[in-house]
Formats: C-alpha cells, structure tokens, sequence
C-alpha cells in the first residue's frame, strides 16, 4: 500500500471544510482520521451552523464517525488530522477518544485573527475555572451524588 502524505489527507480534510463553508453549514474547519495502517475511517467538517449544534466541531464528528465505524469508543493508535489547531472541546474529546497524534494546520492565533474565539476558554481554565462572567460553577448536592457514583464502583462498570 502507498503511503499517503502528510499533504495528501490534510488535503482532504480542507476540500471537506471548503465545501461545507460554502455551502454555510459551518467554519473553515476539517478533520480525518486514520488508523496505525493508514486507512482513513473519517472524514468530517464543523457543522455547527447547520446542526444548530455548538459541539459540532470538525474533530468530534471526525471522532462520531470513525467510533461508530470500528464499534468502540476507543481510538489508540489512530491519528487525526486537522485543519486548525482544536479548541478546548476538541482538545478533551480528542484525549477522552485516546488518540495520541494529531497533526493541526492553522495554529490558535490564526483561528483568532478570522474571529474565532477559543482564547477566552484558554484564559479561562489556565484561571482555575474561576471567573463567574464567563461561567458560575457552583458545586451542590455532592453527598446525594456521590451514591450514585460508589453504586457505579460497586458494580464493576466498564472506565473509560
């Protein structure tokens, strides 16, 4: 099988947000995945706009795709691409999925200079989560749910 380059599924991943941006169902933003042997499982844009859907990033239905296509929630030895650096959301989706490589084309200032505003989420865990303006925690009832967690436990229920 021929390697594929770097250049050839980065490729992919723009033509996909390019023609979703023009069609207005989200931002310039694609993301694939491969597996260790190369075989691309999904390819996938932000869709935000047309899902009316904040969670629809690039990289996490890049991720709904390629789960729902091997049957698992896990993703070792699989690689993303794509087209920006990830957001926070993606960021945490992308290691909840424990893909380990990723290769980005626009870095996080880029994706600030058109507009889009990732650094404030940034800004705001670097601060311990602890600025009220952007969002109140406030932690309630954790007795109440701690049972439901330890019932959890003693179940033996799969971690993930």
């Amino acid at each position: 099988m021929k390697k594929t380059s770097h250049r050839d599924l980065m490729a992919l991943a723009v033509d996909k947000a390019r023609e979703t941006m023009n069609q207005n169902i989200g931002g310039p933003f694609g993301a694939l995945i491969i597996d260790k042997d190369g075989t691309i499982l999904s390819v996938a844009s932000n869709s935000v706009l047309k899902d009316h859907d904040p969670t629809a990033h690039a990289e996490i239905n890049a991720i709904r795709l390629a789960t729902q296509k091997l049957g698992t929630h896990d993703l070792s030895e699989c690689i993303l691409y794509t087209t920006a650096y990830p957001c926070p959301m993606c960021l945490g989706a992308i290691i909840w999925s424990n893909i380990k490589k990723v290769y980005y084309g626009c870095n996080a200032m880029d994706t600030d200079d058109i507009g889009f505003r990732d650094e404030f989420i940034y800004d705001f865990i670097k601060k311990n989560a602890n600025d009220k303006t952007i969002l109140d925690l406030e932690e309630q009832e954790r007795t109440y749910c701690l049972k439901l967690f330890k019932e959890y436990q003693e179940m033996n229920k799969q971690l993930y």
